[in-house]
């Protein structure tokens, strides 16, 4: 027993070096994207060779950032449920985790070797979902995605005062933060650019609308 549990301690402990050390870069490359892996083994509370074992470069420790913020995404792609849900509902819930990951992956949401092939397939397949049900009209699912992740960095980096973020329509409580005013501005955004019309308003006011899956397409000839 002593010499099978003897692996999976260092196993264990391995994992656990792993965990820091990504954990402290996301940290210390928001801080500065050009930080050593000296400075990142200090702030990790590691030995320098310690992290030079796990990541034998800077680029093999940027490839594991993104790796990890990959399997986030797909597990907010899984827990949005694009593939069930009403798609009004998943591209709101999707873009509250999104905006979750954007706040604790600071760093690591700009490296584009995050968004790997099954992750943007998931975001196609959404928004072909969101086609689908006449919740936008525009026909390109990739195009669709492109737009959604332009208009993504847009609306994160607006300041907090932006009058944009202020509006009414936004709230969609009393008590509404500033991330949601933001997420509700990128749903609303979103669906507009991509011929929703109103559609925006509607799955924002009226959620059991957008829950039942009670859109119609917008008659832009009226």
């Amino acid at each position: 027993m002593g010499e099978n549990s003897s692996p999976r301690r260092i196993r264990a402990d391995a994992e656990r070096s792993t965990a820091r050390i990504l954990e402290a870069a996301e940290t210390v490359l928001a801080a500065d994207a050009t930080a050593s892996l000296e400075r990142i083994a200090d702030a990790a509370g590691l030995a320098r060779a310690t992290v030079h074992r796990r990541f034998a470069s800077r680029t093999a420790l940027l490839d594991a950032l993104a790796e990890q913020l990959s399997q986030r995404y797909l597990s907010g792609l899984a827990e949005a449920r694009v593939k069930t849900a009403p798609p009004l509902v998943a591209l709101h819930r999707l873009t509250e985790i999104v905006f979750d990951l954007k706040l604790c992956h600071r760093f690591a949401v700009q490296l584009t070797a995050a968004l790997t092939p099954a992750v943007l397939d998931g975001l196609d397949l959404l928004f072909a979902r969101l086609r689908d049900t006449g919740a936008i009209t525009a026909v390109d699912p990739a195009w669709c995605r492109q737009v959604y992740l332009a208009l993504l960095h847009e609306v994160h980096e607006l300041p907090t005062d932006s009058p944009t973020l202020a509006s009414p329509a936004l709230a969609s409580s009393a008590t509404a933060d500033e991330t949601e005013a933001k997420i509700n501005l990128l749903v609303r955004t979103t669906l507009g650019a991509l011929g929703g019309g109103s559609l925006g308003a509607t799955a924002l006011h009226s959620p059991a609308s957008a829950a039942s899956g009670d859109v119609r397409p917008v008659d832009h000839g009226s």
